[in-house]
C-alpha cells in the first residue's frame, strides 16, 4: 500500500557502466530546480527518484502519522481517475512509480519508456499535485495503516526500536514512531492528508537524481513541468539533539522465549573528519555480517543468536552509534555483556592489519555491484545530495575507504567506542535484567 510499483518494467535495468566511472551532471532547470544526472541513451529508459527532507519530523503530535498515511493515498487516484483508474493508466504507459515516507523523508520515485515519457510525467504529477483522498480510498488505507500499527505493537523487533527512540530523543520528534499511533490514525481526516501534503513535498527541500536517455537540455523543462507547482517552503524543522539516554538497561516486558536488545550511545555524523575510519570500523565490529567481530563473539563461539550486528546512525538532526541482537531469554544477558566486552576492546586495541585490508576489499568490491540498475543509481544520487556529499562522492567513495588506516580507527575508536555510556533496550522476559541506568 505504502509502495506501488506497476510490474510492466520494473525488471529492466540500464547497462551502465560501473558506479566510480559514471559522469554525474548538475542540472538547473529554467525554473531553478537542481537535479543530478546521468544521460544514458543506450537502453530507452529513465529513471527519476526524489526526496523531501522532513516526513514525520515536521508533524504535530495529535497529527502523527498523517504523512506516512498520505503517501500511501497518493497512488490511490488523483485529479479525475480513481485507484483503479490511475494504475490501469500507469500500465497502460509501461510506467512504474513509488511513493513512501518515513521519520524523516518523503520519498517518490518513477520509471518510464522515454517514448511516453510526456505522458508519465503528466500522471505522475497527478498523483504528486492533485490527489484525490477520496472517501472510499481515505477510509481503506487508514484501515490498512492502522492494521499495520497494530501489529507493529505486537512485534518485538518494533517495540525495541520504538522503545530506543523513546528513552534516546525524549522530547524531540524523533522520539516518535512516523506510523503514529491507532488513536492518532484513528483522528485523522482528509483535511489533515491535505495538509500533510502541503507541508511534506516542498522545493526547499527537494532532492532529485535522475538516470537514463535523457539530456540535460530535456531534463529542465521536464523537472519544471513536474514539480514547479509544489509549495516552495515547507514548515520549520526540528532542533539538533544529542542522544539522551545514560548508561544502562530498559526493559521492556512482553512475553516470548527470545528477548531483542537494541543499544546506543551518541554516534558521529557524516561531515566529521572522521566518519570514514569510523563507518570501516563499524564494518569490522558488525556491519559485516557473518565476519564481524560481534558474529564471531556472540554466534560463532557461543551459539547465542543467530543474528547480531552494529550500526552508525548518522541522521539529519541526530547520530548514535547502535546494534541489535536477539537472544534467548536466559543468555541476552550474557550476549549484552560481549557486546560492551567488544566495544571497550575496540576502544582499547583498534584493529589488526589483517582486518582493515579484509574490510577494504570488501567495501571497495561490493559498492559498485549495489547500483547494478538505473533506479538504484538514480537513488545513490538522491541519497547522496540529502546527505550533503559532493557530485564527485560516488568516483571518490573508495578512496576515502582506502584511505583509512590503523592509526586512525584506533584514535576514533578511543574517541567513540564508549561501553559504560552503552543504553541497552530489551524486549522480552530477560532472566537477570531489569531497568536500571
Amino acid at each position: 500500500m505504502i509502495r506501488i510499483i506497476s510490474a510492466v518494467c520494473a525488471f529492466i535495468s540500464l547497462a551502465l557502466p560501473a558506479v566510480a566511472e559514471i559522469d554525474i551532471e548538475e542540472v538547473v532547470s529554467p525554473g531553478g530546480i537542481t537535479a543530478w544526472l546521468v544521460s544514458e541513451p543506450s537502453i530507452p529508459m529513465v529513471s527519476i527518484e526524489i526526496g523531501f527532507k522532513g516526513g514525520s519530523l515536521t508533524e504535530p503530535d495529535d497529527k502523527l502519522g498523517s504523512t506516512y498515511l498520505m503517501a500511501g493515498l497518493l497512488e490511490e487516484g488523483a485529479g479525475d481517475l480513481d485507484s483503479v483508474a490511475f494504475r490501469q493508466a500507469a500500465e497502460a504507459l509501461a510506467s512504474s512509480f513509488s511513493f513512501d515516507s518515513s521519520k524523516e523523508n518523503v520519498l517518490t520515485g518513477a520509471q518510464f519508456l522515454k517514448e511516453n515519457m510526456d505522458a508519465s510525467i503528466d500522471l505522475w504529477k497527478l498523483a504528486l499535485t492533485q490527489p484525490s483522498f477520496d472517501d472510499t480510498a481515505f477510509e481503506r488505507t487508514k484501515a490498512q495503516v492502522q492494521s499495520i500499527v497494530a501489529r507493529r505493537a505486537k512485534t518485538p523487533n518494533e517495540i525495541a526500536g520504538d522503545a530506543f527512540s523513546a528513552v534516546a530523543y525524549a522530547g524531540h520528534p524523533y522520539a516518535r514512531t512516523y506510523q503514529g499511533t491507532l488513536k492518532t490514525i484513528g483522528a485523522l481526516t482528509q483535511q489533515d492528508m491535505r495538509d500533510a501534503h502541503r507541508r511534506s513535498m516542498t522545493k526547499d527541500r527537494m532532492f532529485i537524481g535522475v538516470v537514463g536517455d535523457i539530456t540535460a537540455a530535456e531534463l529542465g523543462p521536464v523537472l519544471d513541468h513536474l514539480l514547479g507547482d509544489l509549495p516552495e517552503t515547507g514548515p520549520t524543522m526540528p532542533n539538533e539533539i544529542t542522544f539522551q539516554a545514560e548508561g544502562g538497561v530498559t526493559v521492556v516486558d512482553f512475553n516470548t522465549p527470545q528477548s531483542v536488545a537494541v543499544w546506543g550511545h551518541q554516534g558521529i555524523a557524516q561531515d566529521d573528519p572522521d566518519f570514514f575510519p569510523a563507518f570501516v570500523m563499524n564494518h569490522i565490529m558488525g556491519g559485516s555480517g557473518f565476519t564481524s567481530r560481534l558474529t564471531s563473539e556472540v554466534r560463532e563461539k557461543r551459539g547465542l543468536t543467530y543474528g547480531i550486528y552494529s550500526y552508525l546512525a548518522s541522521m539529519d538532526f541526530a547520530q548514535y552509534y547502535g546494534g541489535s541482537v536477539s537472544s534467548s531469554n536466559d543468555s541476552i544477558g550474557e550476549a549484552i555483556e560481549i557486546v560492551k566486552a567488544e566495544w571497550a576492546r575496540m576502544a582499547a586495541e583498534g584493529v589488526s592489519a589483517a582486518e582493515l585490508d579484509a574490510a577494504k576489499k570488501y567495501m571497495t568490491g561490493n559498492y559498485p555491484l549495489r547500483f547494478d540498475g538505473n533506479a538504484k543509481i538514480a537513488g545513490l544520487l538522491r541519497y547522496s545530495q540529502m546527505d550533503n556529499f559532493p557530485i564527485d562522492y560516488p568516483k571518490k567513495r573508495n578512496g576515502y575507504i582506502n584511505a583509512v588506516t590503523q592509526e586512525d580507527i584506533k584514535r576514533v575508536a578511543a574517541r567513540l567506542m564508549r561501553a559504560d555510556d552503552l543504553h541497552f533496550v530489551v524486549v522480552g522476559k530477560p532472566v537477570g535484567l531489569t531497568s536500571a541506568n
